[in-house]
Order: structure tokens, then C-alpha cells, then sequence
């Protein structure tokens, strides 16, 4: 009797605690995201700075436009590598080779210092993102079973490791480009951009080895075999099971949610784009004495993520145990939309003063004005992000889990190309019109969300 209470016991703790594969996949995605975070950090800047600066002196508005369409095709080849390793790969040896070969791309940018450099350093990183990026958010809801209470602050953990890995990365490849291989020559600074693509492709490898050395201890079997291959029966012979009739509701609102997300993600990934364009120019980096690196600012946003992500995830615990229940998901997505467009019209306060000439600047921006900006723009992505990546892993039906995962990643492709378009027009039209027509379409399209957030939960029950 004893031992039976105990084992029960025992049973109950352990569903409490996460598997430890989590902590892997955490350590995994950190690296790969420091990878990332760290190239992204510095691309613009190295497409815009003049050769004698260490950049390869792009047009600002071509060079955002690139921008856009890299880190848009970045979300948007998931699709087909979430398509082959359902089908074929299986999702562990997706993810190996999705890292190996970003690790690639960075060495091409980090040894080839021309445009066609970094066109073709850009194309590898684009086919690597494209394997890896699908298939290790789907290893993290394959942990947990469908109804398992630990899913949702899994994801909340899991996010937290992309953003420990997106918070370090800006401050070291900063500190790699901007001060420790920086050349001073008469006045002239020749920032060590090229270096801070080596240390991404570092961070990329070690990631890998940490990945392939333990998986098999801590993930055992999940994520080895494809999981989208037509069924046999006796015979050989092939069948395809046709998918529900909730299957097909839920599948549609994965569709419909990923549609919404393209307007929040095409406001927030200004962020390495036209947001880091405005700080360098126009916002005052002077803090007693020492000028912050312009790359230091895409640390703000992974740091109020990690600061916040556990208070997000202990609300949505406060509110499940709350008579009246957690909000529905796609409520907490559209508030998500609403705060993100708050930190926009926040921004117009310093545009305002500062204006969008950098050649006719009366005063520069304090930087508080940026990192209130970015803190709207972290709850609002807390609101949105991880909990759309655990509904998505939720919802799918399972031989088209990752297909879907990339179908909900294509939103941030879609977005990052619209991005990078609407940032190309700060030069012309200026960056109060941009920004402010940003924060107005997103508010707009997160209160349409609350209005039909009732009925999306209907087609997901």
C-alpha cells in the first residue's frame, strides 16, 4: 500500500516538473537564436556603413528592402523544410542539417567581404533557417500530451530561451564589431562587422554539438522517424486518412490566426530595420560618457522577455485557477496587436522632436523613448507569440504538424518582406507617417480580433 501511494506520489511530482528535454531543445534554440540574433543585429548596419566605414555602402533604402526579404524568406522556407521532414527527414535530422548549414552561411558572410558575398552567405542561411526552424517547436509540444497543463509554460520556458540566446548575441557581436576588432585611423572607424559574423557561425556550432550529443539520453526517439507518410496496410498498399471535419476547423484556424500575426510581426520586425536606422541616426546613445553600440538596442526587447515572460506566464495560471477562466487565445493575441501599435504612437513623441532629417537634427531622441517603445512591443509579444507557437502545436493534426508549424512561421516571412518595404519608405515619406500608419493598422486589425475571438475558439473546442 505504502509503495503504491508512493508511486503515485512520485507520478503526480514528476508531471509537475518538465522533462529535461525541454532544457535541451531551450539550449539549443538559445544558440541558434544568438546565431541569428547576432547577424541580424549588424546585417543593416554592414549593408549601409561605406567600405572605408567596413560596410559594403548600400543604399539605405535597398539595403532595408534586402533586409526585409531575407528575414521574410527566413519564415517562409519552413514551409517546405516542415513539408520534408514530415514526409521524409524526421524532425531531429532536419534540425542537424538546418544547422549545419546556417553555420555555413555565416562563414561565407565572415569570409567573403563583397555583395556577392553576402548574397550568397544570405541564400544559406535562408535554406538552413527553412530546416531547423519548423521542427524544434514541434519537438517541444511532441514532449507533453494533448491535455497536459504543462504545455502552455513550456513554451513560455522555451521562449525564454530564444530570447536569452537573442539578448547576449547583440551585446557580444557589439562588442566584437564596434569595439574589440574596430580600427581607429585618422578619425576613422572600420567597425569589425566581418568578425561578428564568424562569432554568430560559432554560436551555431555549438548548439549543434550540444543538440547531437544528447539527444538521444534526453529526447529518446521523438522526432526520428517522419511523421507524415501514408499509412500501409496489408498488402503495401498505401492509404491517406482524410482529416476530420474539427481537424479541418482547427487547421482553418491556424490558417485564419496566421493571417492576423502578419500585421503584428510586419510593426515588430522594424526592429532590426528602419528601428535600427532611426537609433543610430537619431536617437542620443550617450550614457555617462560612453556611446552605446547601435547593435546594443536589439538586446532591449529579449531582455524585457526574459524579465517578463515569467510574470506573463504566472497571469495566465492566476486567470486558468479564476472562476471566469483563462482569456481565450485569440483575445490574448489581438491585445497583443493592440500594445504593439501603443509603443508606435509612443515613438511619434521623439519623431516629433526630432524629425526625419538626419542632416537637419536640432536635437537628438533620449533613448528612453525606444525602450519604452520596445517594452510595449515585448508584453505585446509575450501576449501573442509563444501562445500562438502552443495552440499551433496543439491544434494541428499530427501528419501535418510541422507543415503547419511553417505555415504559422510563413506569417513572419510574409510580414518581415512587408517590413522591410514599409521601411524603405522612411526615406521618403519619413518616419513619423511610417511608424504612425503601423501603430494605427495594428490596433485596427487586434480589435477586429477581440470581435471574433468567440467564434475561433467555437472552431478550436
Amino acid at each position: 500500500m505504502e509503495a503504491t501511494l508512493k508511486n503515485q506520489h512520485d507520478a503526480k511530482k514528476s508531471r509537475k516538473k518538465h522533462p529535461p528535454g525541454l532544457y535541451l531543445l531551450f539550449l539549443t534554440e538559445m544558440w541558434e537564436r544568438f546565431s541569428y540574433y547576432g547577424m541580424r543585429a549588424i546585417l543593416v548596419l554592414y549593408l549601409t556603413k561605406s567600405l572605408v566605414n567596413g560596410g559594403l555602402g548600400m543604399n539605405e533604402s535597398f539595403a532595408l528592402s534586402l533586409y526585409g526579404f531575407f528575414t521574410g524568406a527566413v519564415y517562409l522556407t519552413p514551409l517546405i523544410g516542415g513539408w520534408l521532414s514530415d514526409r521524409f527527414l524526421g524532425q531531429r535530422l532536419a534540425i542537424t542539417l538546418g544547422g549545419i548549414t546556417m553555420a555555413i552561411g555565416n562563414l561565407v558572410l565572415f569570409g567573403i567581404h563583397s555583395e556577392v558575398g553576402v548574397y550568397l552567405g544570405l541564400i544559406i542561411l535562408i535554406i538552413g533557417n527553412g530546416f531547423f526552424k519548423p521542427n524544434i517547436s514541434t519537438i517541444v509540444g511532441e514532449l507533453y500530451e494533448k491535455d497536459d497543463p504543462r504545455r502552455d509554460p513550456a513554451f513560455t520556458i522555451f521562449y525564454m530561451g530564444i530570447n536569452v540566446g537573442a539578448f547576449f548575441s547583440p551585446l557580444i557581436i557589439g562588442l566584437i564589431t564596434d569595439k574589440l576588432f574596430a580600427v581607429h585611423n585618422n578619425g576613422v572607424i572600420a567597425y569589425g562587422y566581418r568578425y561578428g559574423f564568424l562569432a554568430s557561425a560559432i554560436g551555431m556550432v555549438i548548439g549543434q554539438v550540444l543538440f547531437n550529443l544528447l539527444g538521444n539520453r534526453y529526447l529518446g526517439d521523438i522526432g526520428k522517424k517522419p511523421v507524415g507518410k501514408p499509412m500501409k496496410v496489408s498488402g503495401g498498399e498505401k492509404i491517406k486518412a482524410p482529416l476530420t471535419k474539427k481537424e479541418k476547423q482547427r487547421t482553418a484556424v491556424v490558417i485564419i490566426l496566421t493571417v492576423f500575426v502578419i500585421f503584428f510581426w510586419a510593426g515588430f520586425e522594424q526592429a532590426g530595420g528602419a528601428l535600427t536606422v532611426y537609433t543610430d541616426k537619431f536617437v542620443n546613445r550617450n550614457v555617462f560618457g560612453f556611446t552605446l553600440p547601435t547593435s546594443w538596442f536589439q538586446s532591449v526587447n529579449p531582455l524585457f522577455i526574459v524579465v517578463l515572460a515569467p510574470v506573463v506566464s504566472a497571469l495566465w495560471v492566476k486567470l486558468a485557477r479564476s472562476k471566469r477562466g483563462d482569456m481565450p487565445v485569440p483575445t490574448k493575441m489581438g491585445l497583443g496587436m493592440i500594445l504593439l501599435g501603443v509603443g508606435y504612437l509612443v515613438l511619434l513623441l521623439a519623431i516629433m522632436r526630432t524629425g526625419s532629417n538626419e542632416h537637419d537634427i536640432t536635437t537628438k531622441a533620449n533613448l528612453l523613448f525606444i525602450v519604452v517603445t520596445y517594452l510595449f512591443h515585448t508584453v505585446g509579444e509575450l501576449f501573442l507569440s509563444p501562445v500562438g507557437l502552443s495552440t499551433v502545436s496543439k491544434i494541428s493534426p499530427i501528419k501535418y504538424a510541422s507543415l503547419l508549424m511553417g505555415v504559422w512561421l510563413a506569417s513572419s516571412g510574409i510580414a518581415n518582406i512587408l517590413a522591410g518595404q514599409l521601411g524603405s519608405f522612411t526615406e521618403s515619406l519619413g518616419y513619423f507617417e511610417v511608424f504612425g500608419l503601423i501603430g494605427c493598422v495594428t490596433i485596427v486589425f487586434g480589435l477586429i480580433l477581440l470581435g471574433f475571438s468567440r467564434k475561433l475558439m467555437k472552431m478550436m473546442d
